[in-house]
């Protein structure tokens, strides 16, 4: 079971932490950490992702989702997008790395989802860029507000595990 993995290898730790958002938390999810120091992780989550991806792409933000959004496309072979969580003042400058033809469904794939902010962005920029996108697939809904936000936005959230039930079994 994915949430037993998960605590076994580490990757959901308890204490006191500050999030991206800037709000405390008695918990932290480390999924980049667990996969460095578990390759077989990172073969679970691909095989649960892989059973519940519709689309014949995938894609995900930088820098949590990268290594199952690359592990999963090529497991499927299906291509994949990446999404820059910032602009770049270089280069291209475009915040969306791979080709997408309009009309394309893209699944989105998030190691972590707690307010749905950043990959509700990754929803935007796809779809402004023509692509049609109705779910995103999470290793971890911290579910805190992400799944609301996804929702009024005619996205489904499929969570492989919901945070409340990892703290369940810690009482």
């Amino acid at each position: 079971m994915i949430k037993d993995r998960l605590l076994e290898l580490g990757a959901i730790k308890f204490g006191e932490f500050t999030l991206t958002s800037g709000k405390k938390s008695n918990y932290y999810v480390d999924m980049k950490g667990a996969f460095a120091g578990s390759p077989e992780l990172l073969g679970e989550l691909v095989k649960e992702i892989s059973s519940k991806t519709a689309a014949k792409k995938v894609a995900g933000v930088e820098l949590g989702a990268v290594p199952i959004v690359v592990a999963t496309a090529y497991a499927q072979k299906i291509p994949f997008i990446i999404i820059r969580k910032e602009g770049r003042e270089h280069g291209l400058k475009n915040p969306i790395i791979g080709p997408i033809a309009g009309g394309e469904q893209i699944d989105i794939i998030e190691d972590v989802v707690t307010t749905g902010g950043s990959v509700m962005r990754a929803v935007k920029l796809l779809r402004e860029a023509g692509a049609i996108v109705n779910r995103v697939i999470c290793v971890v809904d911290r579910e805190d507000g992400g799944s609301a936000l996804l929702r009024e936005n005619g996205v489904d959230l499929v969570p492989l595990v919901r945070i409340s039930e990892v703290l369940k079994d810690r009482k």
